[in-house]
């Protein structure tokens, strides 16, 4: 494995009207509170901590994730720190307390209403990048984007950012105000925005931050099969098709050959994975997320890998683009197009 020991993370620029300044690599922090298996406070907070000790401090997290308890954990872990941080947060996927799923709202009485909550549990006076997390498509983004322009102007938000929009949505929204970033899903097994989404944008100059960039983990090769997961994984789901049946067994053998290319690097699979997206431009910063230390001291290593041309080209081999089997998600109804 690579020694994250050894290297210092650096930084990379996220939007160019609007920049923002981030890690290298962030930090998702969602799976410490909701959908992986049972979340544990202290152990969330823990690894924060170790993320910044490394150089980690673009943190992700969303008002939905537990729903409500991920903000608070992250306020906690950067309670003294808050300085040393980009924090990034997302509104728009509404719930209620108890769980329950509203659905998606990007209307700007409820855009002004969670982002004051957002700060509330976070402890902070601002959030460095505000994300609309899923486009609500039956509000005009314009006037979405709009609120949220306003929070800029109030000081409660410094950035603006989309999750899972289209190019014409992405257009629209940066003529209202400059968008710095686009989190997307994105990986060696997930390249759906290649076509339209990225040469857009390049062209307006927003960053893209890839979410699950080792494939929900299965790219990291800890996942042999379904019973690997916890019962409560959200991954054992209908809602995430690759990881069942026939699915995972022809994503396991499309993971087994990176994990052969790996090996010839003195990389573990995921470091291999996570190098592939970071060589995919300077304006894109991966969000792996984990619970734990080691898991998040495995991901910063992959900052060390160098990946040579040839490199690239056998992992163009190994996964070719539109090899994985199964939807991303079991419903894509929520996904701009």
């Amino acid at each position: 494995m690579t020694n994250e020991t050894n290297h210092v993370l650096g930084t990379r620029t996220l939007g160019t009207t609007s920049a923002l300044t981030v890690s290298t690599m962030g930090l998702g922090c969602m799976g410490m509170s909701e959908f992986y298996g049972t979340g544990d406070e202290q152990q969330g907070i823990d690894t924060i901590h170790r993320a910044l000790d490394l150089g980690v401090s673009f943190l992700d997290t969303a008002d939905m994730y537990g729903p409500f308890t991920n903000e608070r954990l992250v306020g906690k872990a950067v309670a003294g720190r808050r300085d040393a941080v980009q924090l990034a947060t997302k509104f728009g996927n509404e719930r209620k307390e108890d769980g329950t799923r509203v659905g998606i709202n990007g209307s700007p009485e409820y855009v002004r209403s969670a982002c004051d909550a957002s700060l509330q549990r976070l402890g902070v006076d601002h959030i460095d990048l505000y994300y609309q997390h899923r486009v609500d498509k039956t509000v005009p983004i314009e006037e979405t984007v709009g609120a949220m322009k306003e929070l800029v102007e109030a000081g409660k938000v410094r950035h603006l950012g989309l999750s899972e929009a289209s190019a014409e949505t992405i257009r629209r929204a940066h003529a209202v105000h400059p968008i710095t970033a686009l989190q997307t899903e994105y990986s060696l097994f997930t390249r759906d925005l290649e076509d339209d989404i990225l040469p857009v944008l390049r062209e307006l100059g927003i960053g893209l931050v890839p979410y699950s960039p080792l494939g929900r983990g299965i790219l990291t090769g800890a996942i042999t099969r379904t019973d690997d997961l916890a019962e409560n994984d959200s991954r054992r789901s209908p809602y995430f098709p690759r990881f069942s049946g026939e699915a995972l067994d022809a994503n396991l053998a499309l993971v087994a050959q990176v994990r052969e290319i790996a090996a010839g690097k003195g990389a573990t699979p995921g470091q291999l994975a996570l190098a592939w997206v970071l060589a995919q431009g300077d304006d894109v910063v991966p969000i792996p997320g984990t619970k734990r230390v080691k898991y998040l001291e495995e991901n910063v290593g992959a900052a060390a890998l160098t990946l040579t041309p040839e490199d690239l080209a056998a992992l163009e081999r190994a996964v070719p683009r539109g090899s994985v089997a199964g939807d991303r998600y079991g419903d894509m109804s929520t996904i701009d197009a």
